[in-house]
């Protein structure tokens, strides 16, 4: 029997061999990540939210939002890990079985409040990651982000918080912890070793790249809206060439 959606996406968190994972935000891109061949889909909250006519920041319709995920894993034969914010005020068993009736095969939560930028207390966070793990059993995998560098901590200042966060929402059943915006090499292998476990890094203008995160013992590496921000950086310049009546098509 082959192994289930979530099971084979767990089995491609490999530290120093990492999954790479280019967000998609629609059917579409979700089939182009799959036919580049990448073995499994991620979604971009702040780009499907902007697709769909809203703001990130949990500003669209949580019933939107996981109709947009049920698309992507439907368009698509490997499995989907879905970018749900900090749950939409969903309470965890409803949060778990909404996101499963998509079909998707994990979730990324973070530990800041999407509307405030406030980081959450990290036993409350904790506290609704193992809620999370419980209502799903080990049919979701489970990426707990860390905010603590993307909400002003600097790399040195925000590490001893980063690593409690970390270890705390790793034994409260994550699979991979996301200490987004940490991109500092030398800080950021210090935090691969410190956690003991699997760690997402965002690669994106100015962090290491891919072998070098590689190096350093990541498991996973994230773009973000980055593939969606180029492709809309794309299409504003053909829309500008043809205005001004030169070529849309030349480089």
């Amino acid at each position: 029997m082959p192994p289930s959606p979530a099971a084979a996406l767990r089995a491609l968190h490999r530290p120093g061999d990492p999954l790479l994972l280019p967000n998609a935000w629609d059917a579409a891109s979700a089939r182009a990540v799959a036919a580049a061949g990448f073995p499994a889909v991620a979604t971009s909250s702040a780009a499907v939210a902007e697709t769909l006519g809203h703001g990130d920041g949990e500003a669209t319709p949580v019933g939107e939002m996981l109709a947009a995920v049920a698309r992507m894993v439907s368009a698509v034969a490997v499995p989907v890990t879905a970018d749900l914010e900090r749950g939409y005020g969903l309470r965890p068993t409803e949060l778990v079985d909404r996101l499963q009736a998509t079909g998707a095969a994990g979730l990324n939560l973070e530990d800041s409040d999407p509307r405030t930028g406030a980081l959450h207390d990290v036993t409350e966070q904790a506290d609704l990651l193992a809620a999370v793990r419980a209502a799903a059993g080990p049919e979701l995998v489970l990426n707990a982000r860390i905010d603590v560098f993307l909400r002003g901590a600097g790399p040195e200042d925000g590490f001893d918080e980063a690593v409690l966060r970390a270890r705390r929402y790793l034994a409260a059943g994550a699979d991979c912890v996301y200490p987004i915006f940490l991109t500092d090499p030398t800080v950021l292998g210090r935090f691969v070793a410190a956690v003991g476990g699997p760690v997402n890094a965002l690669l994106r203008p100015g962090a290491p790249p891919v072998a070098e995160l590689a190096r350093l013992g990541v498991a996973r590496i994230s773009l973000g809206a980055g593939v969606y921000a180029a492709t809309r950086a794309r299409a504003g310049a053909m829309l500008t060439a043809l205005r001004d009546g030169t070529d849309p098509f030349a480089s």
